[in-house]
């Protein structure tokens, strides 16, 4: 028997997490379990998922949301799971979203996701599809080559035998679009969306031509060290992969000169801090770890930070016993049990 399984991941939103699983129970179609990834929220969500009988429910450290999908799906896969529907827990399914879904499956080995639509617009679509921005520009039913993994898609159990599991290390932002490229990319394996199963999110863009505050701008830093994995996956070619994100950081820099109005030296700076994390193959910091390092930083004059940086390298060539060594947190494992 073929069963499904809804995977959410959650992170403290307590009022959004009780309306997406409301959602999921109201299903036409509906699912044999569903399963919360809690990503070490510390709202009321911990304690109101506890008091939930129909669900199976996993905390763990703040994984951010490549974490939470990579040890939901890798739970759903060992347990016998045929189906997995991906989604956080801020967006929500329409009440025929999944039957949709299933109307549509027609052989195994595809990915099958919803249209995302803005959950407060819904004639706009949250990602930019086949070239449009609105659903009534999409005149065709089915779309051939385009999905989303962790927002209303369907994945069946033998491609994550084929593709793997997420890539955790990501943490935030592209890990989506690593997974969806290692799978129709490396994997061969088609992606449809299907004009008729909707699935509400709400409406979300990263725009280098925004004036973005450094202080709170934890996200850009994900942004920025992720692009070349999502490069690499999509080419599957390390050497293109490099030139395409040696010129993705170079507009980086542009974009500070042309649009930024505030703190520009020191985003100039930043930009070099995730850089580096990937020509290192550094994937160990979270969203608490890089607020850490921004709150170091801004409080930092431009001129302390040139002279730090002037003292430490004298030290390391004058001085090698007495470097100054930084470390950052980093990310702390945990395994659950069921």
């Amino acid at each position: 028997m073929e069963k499904t399984i809804a995977v959410v991941v959650s992170c403290n939103r307590h009022e959004a997490l009780k309306s997406c699983i409301e959602e999921i129970r109201k299903q036409s179609h509906p699912v044999h379990q569903i399963l919360v990834v809690n990503n070490g929220s510390s709202d009321y969500s911990t304690v109101w998922l506890d008091q939930q009988d129909d669900l199976i429910h996993i905390y763990q450290d703040n994984l951010g949301p490549a974490g939470g999908f990579h040890t939901g799906i890798d739970w759903a896969h060992k347990n016998g799971y045929t189906w997995i529907w991906c989604m956080e827990d801020d967006s929500t399914p329409q009440f025929n979203t999944l039957e949709m879904l299933f109307q549509h499956q027609d052989e195994k080995l595809a990915l099958y996701n919803s249209v995302v639509v803005d959950a407060n617009d819904h004639e706009s679509l949250v990602y930019q599809t086949a070239g449009k921005k609105y659903v009534s520009g999409i005149k065709e039913s089915v779309l051939e080559g385009y999905a989303h993994p962790f927002n209303g898609c369907l994945i069946h159990r033998e491609i994550v035998d084929r593709a793997g599991l997420p890539n955790a290390k990501l943490f935030y932002w592209g890990e989506g679009s690593d997974y969806f490229y290692r799978i129709t990319k490396k994997c061969k394996i088609p992606a449809r969306t299907i004009l008729s199963s909707v699935h509400f999110h709400p409406s979300q863009s990263t725009d280098l031509s925004e004036d973005w505050n450094l202080g709170t701008g934890w996200k850009m830093y994900f942004f920025i060290r992720n692009r070349y994995a999502v490069f690499n996956s999509k080419y599957n070619n390390r050497l293109f992969a490099s030139i395409l994100y040696s010129l993705f950081i170079i507009k980086c820099f542009s974009s500070i000169f042309l649009y930024q109005k505030t703190d520009r030296l020191k985003k100039w700076k930043f930009i070099f801090w995730p850089l580096l994390d990937v020509i290192a193959g550094k994937y160990e910091h979270n969203n608490k770890s890089v607020q850490q390092r921004l709150a170091l930083q801004i409080r930092d004059s431009f001129i302390n930070l040139i002279f730090r940086s002037c003292k430490n390298f004298l030290l390391d060539i004058l001085v090698p016993s007495h470097r100054e060594i930084k470390t950052s947190p980093s990310i702390r494992y945990t395994s659950t049990s069921i």
